[in-house]
């Protein structure tokens, strides 16, 4: 953990080196209580590190990203700061009795015991007295919120419906299949060449085999297990070679044998018996999005020998599929009612908030 910080620190003095030595300065003031630039780096520790591995080649927007960061995590340490001060000037108090309780919870619940509880606080260099105290101000926090926040929040029909209406784009599906896929390695000769043994797969499908004992018995796939099911695909989520396969199937139906090149330049081939009989070259056009570039038929041995050696065979069964519709608001009505939920419930705590403010001396430095 340490030297992940230390790793840490080191990038971020390098994209922020204005800051690199301010690690005790101040950053606010919320009543008596300090917040530092190191209280405000040790909380946006872990999403940093996320940011950093993300962005770590666009140093521009991760500088961008990094300082909104940390403008977000400072402005949740003050929020917390005039809840704490709110509950100390309204009189409220904790008994210690709580707050015992509180820490054994924690305790088995993030350590387990005391021995590894101590070890862990020693390694992050944070005092169990300090550790007691976060836990003090989390309890009193979330209770404060719900005090003040959350009441029973009533959003009403004809509510639900004017958001339906107003967002309908929001709830549109678009074409999607469920599938399930036998995949075969190019490299797997075990029982013949790859397209051979994936023509025998087919032919005992054909004969009434259950696809899902073929793929757990034969498929190489992620998802050999569960019998190659895939579950549901938007078509926009498949690559334009497999989608073109599947959703030129009717439900029940399963694909003959087809192979995929590597690559974003990639070629689909189909086969019967074991030869290819129709090659579609895939690529990408000027908006990135994938087009069929070439469609040969391949007559004879010569018009397809030259074509990329494939990755993988496959044989597609197309389970169900879903042509693009709007969902309904019967089928939306209780999603909606969440999000307008938390909408009231943020404009709420904004308010409250802002008279948490009104009331107390806030003061930043950055």
């Amino acid at each position: 953990m340490r030297r992940s910080w230390i790793m840490l620190a080191a990038v971020l003095c390098a994209v922020l080196p204005a800051r690199a030595d301010l690690i005790d300065a101040i950053e606010a003031i919320v009543d008596d209580a300090v917040i530092t630039y190191h209280e405000v780096s040790a909380i946006g520790e872990e999403p940093a590190a996320s940011l950093i591995r993300r962005y770590r080649n666009q140093p521009e927007v991760l500088e961008k990203e990094l300082a909104a960061l940390r403008t977000k995590t400072l402005q949740q340490l003050m929020d917390r700061q005039l809840i704490l001060h709110e509950f100390k000037t309204a009189g409220y108090s904790l008994p210690e009795s709580v707050i015992n309780d509180l820490v054994e919870e924690s305790i088995k619940n993030d350590f387990g015991d005391r021995a590894t509880m101590a070890k862990t606080l020693e390694q992050t260099g944070v005092t169990q007295e300090r550790y007691r105290q976060r836990i003090r101000d989390r309890f009193i926090e979330t209770q404060l919120r719900l005090k003040n926040v959350t009441s029973e929040i009533i959003v009403s029909p004809h509510k639900v419906e004017a958001y339906y209406l107003a967002h309908k784009d929001e709830f549109k599906v678009e074409d999607e299949a469920k599938l399930s896929v036998i995949v075969l390695k190019g490299s797997n000769d075990t029982n013949g060449t790859p397209a051979a043994l994936a023509q025998d797969i087919l032919t005992k499908l054909e004969g009434g085999a259950a696809f899902p004992e073929m793929a757990k018995l034969y498929s190489q796939g992620s998802q050999r297990a569960q019998g190659g099911e895939w579950g549901w695909w938007p078509k926009t989520q498949l690559t334009k070679g497999l989608a073109d396969v599947a959703f030129a199937l009717e439900p029940g139906k399963c694909s003959g044998v087809f192979s995929r090149s590597s690559g974003d330049d990639y070629w689909v081939v189909q086969y019967e018996h074991g030869q290819p009989t129709l090659a579609r070259h895939y690529g990408l056009d000027a908006a990135k999005k994938q087009v069929v570039i070439e469609e040969r038929h391949c007559a004879d041995a010569a018009s397809c020998a030259e074509l990329p050696t494939p990755m993988e065979y496959y044989i597609l069964k197309l389970e169900d599929k879903h042509t693009a519709h709007f969902k309904s608001l019967g089928e939306v009505r209780d999603q909606i009612d969440r999000a307008l939920r938390e909408e009231e419930r943020t404009r709420l705590n904004n308010q409250w908030l802002d008279k948490l403010r009104k009331k107390t001396f806030v003061r930043t430095f950055l």
